[in-house]
């Protein structure tokens, strides 16, 4: 457990290039993300002002020094209007930070954040065989919700996509 963090508002002037190097070990060393390109500072750039537009948070955790431990967000789970309520959330933790407790304490954040937003549901998509993902998320409440069959292909692999749902208002 890290002792010493704070919780923060990630922006793109103070993260992107953190933000960025997370994203780019979990794709490319992790099932993490079903993508096979590393993303650039641009597209990182522009996924802060997709997430500022929509008014969608990316909170982190900075330990003493500053540096970015961990992230999480959430953005549309569908882009239909009766879908509005229902959230789609991330969060990843440097490789340095992974087994510390980094991703339930943003996971928390987030939920608490979303709340506040007046979200209704959250929706975490993770690959099946991300086995410490789903055990946080079982352990902050989230119910499987069903498991998609080889939807992705990575590392020469079929995966499968596990959905875990949080009701927020209940």
């Amino acid at each position: 457990m890290i002792d010493h963090y704070k919780i923060v508002e990630c922006d793109a002037k103070q993260h992107a290039s953190q933000i960025l190097d997370i994203f780019n070990d979990a794709i490319l060393h992790s099932t993490a993300l079903y993508e096979y390109e590393e993303r650039t500072l641009q597209d990182i750039k522009g996924w802060f002002e997709h997430k500022a537009q929509h008014h969608f948070p990316v909170l982190g955790v900075e330990n003493e020094q500053g540096v970015l431990m961990g992230f999480a967000s959430y953005g549309a789970f569908r882009h239909f209007p009766a879908n509005l309520y229902t959230v789609e959330h991330s969060v990843y933790v440097h490789q340095d930070y992974r087994g510390k407790g980094i991703a339930r304490q943003l996971l928390s954040a987030l939920i608490q954040k979303a709340k506040q937003n007046g979200m209704h549901t959250m929706i975490g998509a993770i690959d099946a065989n991300n086995v410490a993902s789903i055990a946080l998320h079982k352990k902050l409440g989230f119910s499987h919700a069903g498991t998609v069959s080889e939807v992705g292909f990575k590392f020469g692999s079929w995966l499968d996509l596990a959905f875990y749902q949080l009701i927020l208002t209940h």
